[in-house]
């Protein structure tokens, strides 16, 4: 059993879901203090997305995450910060053109992506290997737009969390490390039981576990539940890094990461072992990869 447990905390999530938890995190200043909450609690790891302060809806804007991590950086706690970059990718076809964009669409290009990602040069930011229908929408991430990305992201010196929401996000995201755009070791994130993406069960994070090559225990193996802590449980026992799936439930955020947490000196004993596995700094002239 793989006892040194990596909890990761996403504070709010990118799904619409300000109007279901009356304390989801929405401000900046309470993104950040949930992230700080989390850390104190025992994760290693604050997943940050932003919301705008008056809707709560998720948006890209760089000031709202700039002050987000400056607040975090500036308090007293050693958290690895992991920044989105899943934003920009939201489709919703017109009912009676669906070539048009309707509502509730966020299309932006690859580098437009990562615009926070260049500002701020977090720890972590996140990289979704794949398109999908996301809920009712859909979720788009061509395999050139990812390359780009990918590119950018490993000349930043940030290490990319591949999340992967089915098995075929799994295999473009072993390519992209076996075409060298992925920094070693490569950080996986099997996202489960996203509408419809894989199931949240365990038939499903062990397959997804082999088919990224490793199998047992997995060092930089990340493993998202958001339907079932048993499943979370099970995967904490077998994996090194399980991200907390209750920031957008009812249970409070040092609740869902105590449960999970071994003990906050193991939490920062992993910190220090993912740190260890970072890159390192620098942002050079963007690569010259074009999008098909």
């Amino acid at each position: 059993m793989n006892s040194d447990v990596i909890v990761s905390c996403a504070v709010t999530g990118a799904a619409d879901t300000a109007s279901i938890h009356p304390d989801l995190p929405i401000t900046p200043k309470q993104i950040a203090d949930a992230a700080i909450e989390a850390a104190r609690a025992g994760a290693a790891i604050a997943h940050c997305h932003v919301r705008d302060p008056e809707t709560g809806k998720g948006v890209r804007d760089v000031a709202l995450y700039r002050e987000v991590v400056a607040r975090i950086r500036e308090s007293d706690v050693d958290v690895i910060i992991n920044l989105t970059a899943g934003m920009g990718g939201d489709f919703v076809p017109d009912e009676n053109d669906p070539a048009i964009a309707a509502e509730g669409s966020d299309m932006a290009g690859p580098l437009e992506r990562l615009r926070h990602v260049e500002d701020l040069l977090p720890d972590i930011c996140s990289l979704d290997c794949g398109s999908l229908n996301f809920g009712e929408s859909v979720y788009i991430s061509t395999p050139s737009m990812l390359r780009v990305m990918a590119a950018r992201i490993k000349e930043l010196g940030v290490k990319p969390e591949l999340e992967v929401f089915d098995t075929g996000h799994l295999r473009f995201a072993n390519r992209l490390v076996e075409d060298g755009l992925i920094a070693d070791p490569p950080l996986y994130q099997i996202c489960l039981g996203i509408p419809w993406g894989a199931p949240a069960t365990i038939d499903a994070m062990t397959l997804g576990s082999r088919v990224t090559g490793f199998e047992g225990e997995i060092p930089t193996h990340a493993v998202v539940v958001p339907c079932t802590m048993r499943v979370a449980m099970i995967a904490a026992s077998k994996c090194a890094h399980c991200e907390s799936p209750t920031a957008t439930r009812s249970m409070p955020i040092s609740s869902a990461t105590s449960s999970i947490a071994r003990s906050r000196a193991s939490s920062s004993a992993c910190r220090s072992s993912m740190r260890k596995e970072m890159p390192s700094r620098g942002a050079p002239p963007l690569p010259n990869i074009r999008v098909a």
